[in-house]
């Protein structure tokens, strides 16, 4: 926890985003801890060493602050993700859903905070955080895109459809992975109630691998590009 005094005093353009930095990073900690849901903005003040009435000076509400975590997340998954199909001179569609998967259940707090941004996230701001939020996404899924019509030959709404189910489904399914403790020892007790305990990875991995097999068969674009540079169309 930061001590408060240090707070108060600061008065500088760079002590200014050192505290902003100080918010994100306790809001970063609790949302590990606790999952986003249970954080509170007077959690967060507190873990900070701050008044929740001065926090309030940085950020507009307990969603802008993870809002910004969330456009940290899709920066930093689109990243890992980009450079693991970056090292691939051809793919298949199980190869390529494998890195989603793989890179997407790496990060369990992007993970619960795509699940948290379309639900509360982005409704308890202003049009100006969400807009910026809305256009840091679209350029990594642009990024994304690029990689994907490399490998794969996916069109541009194909990629974005790719995206859009990997996020939307890795939110989801983190939800079901994490259930909490009483309902997981229901769960867990209850050989019927089994399946509704989820692992992220191998279940992402599958249905992505449909979604791609499925564009790979459906034709259009879809082509093998070779590490030669060849393109071949898919028939």
């Amino acid at each position: 926890m930061t001590d408060q005094a240090s707070f108060q005093r600061a008065r500088s353009a760079q002590a200014k985003q050192a505290r902003e930095a100080a918010i994100l990073d306790a809001a970063r900690t609790l949302g590990r801890r606790h999952g986003i849901r249970e954080v509170t903005l007077t959690d967060i003040a507190a873990e900070v060493g701050m008044h929740k009435s001065a926090l309030l000076r940085y950020f507009e509400t307990r969603e802008q602050i993870f809002l910004e975590l969330t456009a940290e997340g899709w920066q930093e998954w689109s990243a890992a993700l980009r450079a693991d199909l970056g090292t691939r001179g051809q793919a298949t569609p199980a190869t390529v859903s494998a890195a989603f998967a793989a890179t997407l259940s790496a990060r369990p707090l992007f993970c619960d905070l795509l699940a948290q941004a379309p639900l509360n996230l982005e409704r308890n701001v202003s049009i100006e955080a969400v807009r910026r939020f809305k256009l840091v996404t679209l350029e990594e899924v642009a990024l994304i895109a690029r990689e994907l019509d490399r490998l794969l030959g996916l069109t541009e709404q194909q990629a974005v459809d790719t995206i859009a189910t990997a996020t939307g489904l890795a939110g989801a399914l983190w939800q079901m992975a994490t259930p909490g403790p009483r309902l997981r020892e229901l769960y867990t007790s209850d050989p019927r109630l089994g399946h509704a305990i989820v692992e992220v990875e191998p279940r992402l991995h599958r249905v992505l691998t449909g979604l791609l097999t499925g564009l790979e068969r459906a034709g259009g674009r879809a082509v093998t590009r070779c590490a030669d540079g060849d393109d071949r169309q898919r028939r």
